[in-house]
């Protein structure tokens, strides 16, 4: 069983200038019970790929749990830097398919583009994600004090993952079988890079609903940076968690669905996509870290039945009130999710006003899924 805690200065720290112990962290986009399908296939062409991502992944995770940090949190410093002056900061390093970090530099801001797509698409979604949170949310970079983004391609032989690793987001090639590069759908960068947001704000343990709250507003991020650059509405957009990550053998369209969650894939070599869209079909598990990866479908679910319910640009209203939640100081890392359902309800009342059809719109979407909103203490 592991219990994942981020590295950083959470949100309690900021507010009690305390100093905590917390595990650093490993997240990858592909959920582990994907891989473990791969992994049983007769065709060696699939299986010896997944089973080296899977022994590479499980080796993370051990490796993450057992590293602790002691931060010493100070005084925030988003704002501190003139408008002009918060722009990013990218470093793409190249691993050569070695599993040896950061590699080499292959890349720095400002740096016209190479001849490697994989650095370059690498590149543009760190700078896509930077922007979404600058320019919608006025945070300055991940940890909202303008935190350099770095990122390394080609990470080892055929690795069939993307990862945070606490540091860095770290990109495979796929086995160019089932999966193709990680760094082709830009949700997947911005999903990836949002488990740094929360590493630095509310600091979501990774088990159990914690652990799928966690994922999920990586989903939900990832999803509207993708939103946020193609100019999509809510209704325009697709919902699609990796969208164009798979090859042409695999029947599916993505990762995840967050508009229907469980229809993503239904693959003889995957296996059917498993997750529910509401809690009569909670998956209790003591895999996946209980789950994470299958059960953030709910809160997944949620969110999209409030953009576009609202309407508009899901960025403006619906995500201004997810990440008004996630940084509110108010959550426990072990939130669970009718503590962060009344944190969302807290939040678009906060904002748009208490009798705002936002907040009517935040209860209707959460009651959807089975989730009764908890009241949130007076501050």
């Amino acid at each position: 069983m592991t219990l994942c805690h981020f590295a950083g200065m959470d949100a309690h720290s900021k507010r009690t200038g305390q100093t905590r112990r917390v595990h650093a962290v490993f997240c990858p986009i592909v959920p582990p019970h994907v891989l473990d399908h791969l992994s049983r296939s007769g065709d060696p062409v699939l299986y010896e790929p997944a089973r080296r991502t899977l022994e590479h992944d499980a080796l993370q995770r051990t490796r993450r749990r057992i590293t602790t940090v002691r931060m010493t949190a100070g005084p925030a410093a988003p704002g501190e830097a003139p408008e002009a002056e918060k722009k990013p900061r990218r470093t793409i390093s190249d691993a050569e398919h070695r599993e040896q970090l950061p590699g080499t530099k292959v890349r720095s801001e400002g740096e016209d583009p190479v001849d490697d797509a994989s650095v370059n698409r690498a590149y543009a979604g760190l700078g896509a994600t930077f922007e979404l949170f600058l320019k919608a949310f006025s945070r300055f970079s991940i940890d909202g004090a303008g935190m350099p983004l770095d990122a390394t391609v080609h990470y080892g032989e055929k690795y069939g993952n993307a990862f945070w690793d606490g540091e860095r987001m770290v990109f495979g090639d796929g086995d160019g079988e089932v999966f193709r590069d990680f760094t082709l759908p830009v949700d997947v960068i911005g999903h990836e890079l949002t488990h740094g947001v929360t590493q630095h704000t509310v600091n979501l343990a990774y088990f159990g609903q914690s652990g799928a709250l966690n994922e999920s507003v990586s989903d939900v991020f990832g999803s509207l940076i993708k939103q946020y650059g193609l100019g999509q509405s809510a209704d325009q957009a697709d919902w699609l968690i990796g969208d164009g990550l798979f090859t042409d053998r695999v029947e599916g369209v993505a990762l995840r669905s967050m508009k229907a969650p469980g229809t993503a894939y239904d693959d003889d070599v995957l296996g059917k996509d498993p997750q529910p869209a509401t809690m009569e079909d909670y998956v209790h598990t003591g895999s996946d870290n209980g789950g994470v990866h299958i059960n953030s479908g709910i809160p997944n679910h949620a969110f999209y039945r409030l953009a576009t319910g609202l309407g508009g640009n899901a960025w403006e209203r619906a995500g201004r009130i997810w990440y008004d939640a996630l940084t509110s100081g108010d959550l426990a890392p072990d939130a669970d999710f009718a503590a962060f359902a009344g944190a969302t309800v807290s939040a678009a009342a906060s904002r748009f006003g208490e009798g705002g059809p936002e907040r009517e719109a935040v209860v209707k979407s959460w009651s959807a899924v089975g989730v009764s909103p908890a009241e949130q203490a007076p501050a």
